[in-house]
C-alpha cells in the first residue's frame, strides 16, 4: 500500500459571471430537450398505452421535486459544483463521493449511447440505410475526434441548438393540433392504460421510470452557477420556468401523438414514433427535414454527454482517485485523450449490444440514484448555516423526492433487470478502478469541487 496522499487545491481565478436570466433559461430548456423525447416516445407508449402524457407529467413532478433540492444547495454553495460536491459536503465519505461522480459519468456514457442508437436506427435512415455497427463506429469516433480537438462549450451556441430542437417538437405539436382540429384523432385514447401484463399503477410507474430519461439534463445547469450573474436570485426562477416549459412541450407532444396514432403503432415504430406521428398529421411534410432536426438533437445531446463523461474521468484521475493514465493530456491539443478513448470504447460497446430502451432506462436509473442522495443531502446540510440569504426548499419537497426517486430506482417500479445489469457492470468498473488505484497509490483525500475542471 502507498502512503496516504493529500491533494491540495490549487488557487484558480474565478470564472466570469456572464450568464443572465434569459441565457440561463435557454440553457435549462436546451439541456432537457433532446434524445429522450425524440427517441423514446414509442418505447414509453409500449409500457403505458394511450395515456402517454401521464408518465411524462409524472417524470416532470419527480424532477421538479429534486430541482428544489438543487436550488437550495446552489443557493448555499454558488460555486460550480454538482451532486458529488453536495454529497461530499453532507457525508464526507470519499468512496461515496467517488461513486456518485462515477455514476454521473456513467450516465453520460449511456445517454450518449442512447443518442447514437437513435441516430443510426431512426434519423439517419431518412437519408441512408447502413449497418448499425458501422454507423455507431463513425458516430462515436466522430464525437471522440471533436472531443479530442477541444470543444469550448458556448451557451450562446446552445441557444441556437435549443431553437432547432424546440422547432422540431413544435412542428409535431402544431401539425398535430391542426390535424385534430380538422377532425382527426381519438381523445378516448388519452385515458387508456395498458394493463395486459400488469396493473394500472405498475404500468404508470414502469413507463415513468423510462420517461424520466426525457427530463434529465436540468442538473447540468448547476455547473453554470459560477458563471451566472447573481445565481442566488435568478437560478430558482430560470430552472423552474425552464423545466415547466420543457414539460409542457413534452406533454403536448405526448397528447397529439396518442390522439393521432394508436399506442400499438407508436410502440411498433419505436424510436421513429414521432416520424410516424408527422406522417399521419401532415402527410405532405418532408420527413427528411424532421430527420435532419432529429439528427442535430441527438448529436448535440451525445456530444454534451461525452464531453462531460471524459472530463469527469480526467478530473478524477487528476485528483488521483483513479489511475493517473486517465489524466493523460495530449501535448498539442491539450485534451484528455485517454479518458476520451476509454469513454468512447464503452459507448460503442453499449450501442452495438444494448437496446435503446434499456440504455435510456439505465441512464434514468443511474441519475435517480444520484437524485435520491441529493435529496437526502439537502436535509442533512440544513445544519450547515451560511451567512448569505438563499433559496430554501419546502421540507416536504426533498422528503417526497427521496421517496419517489428511490422508488423509481428499484425493481418495484417495474424497471427491468437488464437496466440493473448494465448499471451494475458500469459501476463495477468504477469500483475495480478505485481498488486498483488504492493498491498503487493508497488512500487519497480529494476535493470534488475540482473534479471535471481542466
Amino acid at each position: 500500500m502507498g502512503d496516504q496522499a493529500v491533494v491540495e487545491p490549487e488557487s484558480k481565478p474565478e470564472l466570469k459571471r456572464a450568464i443572465g436570466p434569459k441565457l440561463l433559461l435557454f440553457f435549462v430548456v436546451g439541456d432537457i430537450l433532446g434524445t429522450g423525447i425524440y427517441a423514446l416516445t414509442g418505447d414509453v407508449a409500449a409500457r403505458i398505452g394511450g395515456a402517454l402524457w401521464v408518465p411524462f407529467l409524472a417524470a416532470f413532478v419527480v424532477a421538479f421535486l429534486t430541482a428544489f433540492s438543487y436550488l437550495e444547495l446552489v443557493g448555499k454553495y454558488p460555486g460550480a459544483g454538482g451532486a458529488a460536491l453536495f454529497t461530499h459536503k453532507a457525508f464526507g465519505v470519499q468512496f461515496l463521493t467517488f461513486m456518485v461522480t462515477f455514476t454521473v459519468m456513467s450516465s453520460g456514457v449511456t445517454s450518449a449511447a442512447s443518442a447514437a442508437k437513435a441516430f443510426g436506427d431512426t434519423y439517419l435512415k431518412q437519408f441512408a440505410t447502413l449497418p448499425l455497427w458501422l454507423v455507431a463506429f463513425v458516430f462515436v469516433v466522430g464525437l471522440a475526434l471533436i472531443n479530442f480537438r477541444g470543444v469550448g462549450e458556448s451557451v450562446k451556441a446552445n441557444v441556437v441548438l435549443t431553437f432547432i430542437e424546440l422547432g422540431g417538437l413544435m412542428i409535431i405539436i402544431v401539425a398535430g393540433l391542426w390535424a385534430i382540429g380538422s377532425g382527426q384523432g381519438d381523445a378516448s385514447r388519452l385515458v387508456e392504460v395498458d394493463t395486459s401484463d400488469t396493473g394500472v399503477l405498475l404500468s404508470i410507474t414502469a413507463a415513468t421510470s423510462l420517461a424520466f430519461f426525457a427530463m434529465v439534463g436540468f442538473e447540468d445547469s448547476v455547473n453554470m452557477a459560477e458563471e451566472t450573474k447573481d445565481p442566488v436570485k435568478i437560478f430558482p426562477r430560470a430552472m423552474l420556468v425552464g423545466m415547466g416549459i420543457a414539460a409542457a412541450v413534452y406533454v403536448l407532444v405526448a397528447i397529439v401523438s396518442s390522439m393521432l396514432v394508436p399506442a400499438r403503432e407508436l410502440a411498433a415504430a419505436k424510436s421513429g414514433a414521432l416520424l410516424h406521428v408527422l406522417q399521419v398529421s401532415a402527410p405532405g411534410f418532408p420527413l427528411q427535414l424532421f430527420g435532419a432536426i432529429g439528427l442535430l438533437a441527438v448529436i448535440n445531446s451525445a456530444l454534451i454527454n461525452m464531453l462531460m463523461a471524459s472530463r469527469l474521468l480526467y478530473g478524477m484521475a487528476n485528483e488521483r482517485i483513479l489511475p493517473n493514465f486517465f489524466g493523460t493530456v495530449h501535448p498539442t491539443r491539450r485534451t484528455p485523450w485517454v479518458s476520451i478513448l476509454f469513454t468512447s470504447v464503452i459507448a460503442y460497446i453499449l450501442v452495438i449490444s444494448v437496446d435503446l430502451s434499456v440504455l435510456g432506462g439505465t441512464t434514468a436509473l443511474l441519475l435517480l440514484a444520484v437524485f435520491t442522495l441529493v435529496n437526502v443531502a439537502v436535509l442533512v446540510l440544513r445544519k450547515d448555516k451560511v451567512e448569505h440569504r438563499h433559496f430554501r426548499a419546502p421540507t416536504w419537497a426533498p422528503i417526497l423526492g427521496i421517496g419517489l426517486c428511490g422508488f423509481l430506482a428499484t425493481p418495484l417500479s417495474g424497471r427491468p433487470a437488464s437496466q440493473f445489469l448494465i448499471a451494475g457492470i458500469l459501476l463495477g468498473i468504477g469500483v475495480l478502478l478505485w481498488f486498483v488505484n488504492y493498491l498503487v497509490v493508497g488512500r487519497i483525500n480529494f476535493n470534488p469541487e475540482h473534479v471535471g475542471k481542466e
